[in-house]
């Protein structure tokens, strides 16, 4: 498996590759920039998975994100960072990266979520998704998404229904809705739609 690995931290960036290399089976480049990574990517074939650093040089938010999924030409791009809330990491689904692995992920964990990012899964760990942030309402105080989402639910949609709908990907409909019960307080998909609507959200 061909892999890029761009991070300007050194220390992270060979321990990284350490690991991956003793697992076997991985030809790994690296950077420490998005220029970098870019420079390499640029006119070589596309690799299977490109691991970015969200807060390294270059990046500039998103931007860096679609440069790279632009010029690794239709193969999986992910991001990982060790200060991103969840919020960051969903933007990043929804800009078309395939994953977003915080930095705190075990290494064999790490290992696997590549693998499966390579092979064109969706992977960002679900209790990092619904972990609740400091400071963070549970009831109301939805974002323009989860409403979208929300009333998906209480239309009876599936999660590929509300995903055509919203032109999402069913897995990060299906982040959506976890998220959405526990800010409700619900059991299941069913009772959210239930409060919802007994709390005339729709």
């Amino acid at each position: 498996m061909r892999l890029m690995i761009a991070d300007d931290h050194d220390l992270l960036r060979e321990s990284l590759c350490h690991y991956l290399e003793g697992e076997g089976g991985f030809e790994i480049s690296t950077a420490s920039s998005l220029p970098g990574a870019l420079r390499q990517m640029d006119g070589a074939a596309p690799y299977d998975l490109v691991l970015l650093d969200y807060c390294m040089p270059g990046m500039n938010g998103m931007n860096g994100l679609r440069e790279a999924i632009e010029v690794n030409v239709g193969q999986p791009v992910a991001l990982m960072s060790g200060t991103a809330n969840r919020s960051v990491a969903q933007e990043a689904l929804d800009a078309g990266a395939v994953g977003f692995l915080p930095k705190t992920i075990g290494a064999r964990s790490l290992a696997h979520a590549i693998r499966f990012m390579a092979a064109g899964e969706v992977f960002v760990p679900v209790g990092f998704m619904t972990a609740e942030e400091e400071g963070e309402t549970t009831r109301g105080d939805l974002s323009a998404r989860e409403h979208q989402v929300l009333g998906g639910l209480c239309r009876g949609l599936s999660n590929k229904e509300i995903g055509r709908e919203t032109e999402l990907r069913e897995v990060t409909v299906k982040l959506y809705v976890k998220t959405l019960c526990r800010k409700l307080g619900a059991r299941n998909r069913t009772h959210a739609a239930m409060l919802a609507r007994d709390a005339q959200i729709f």
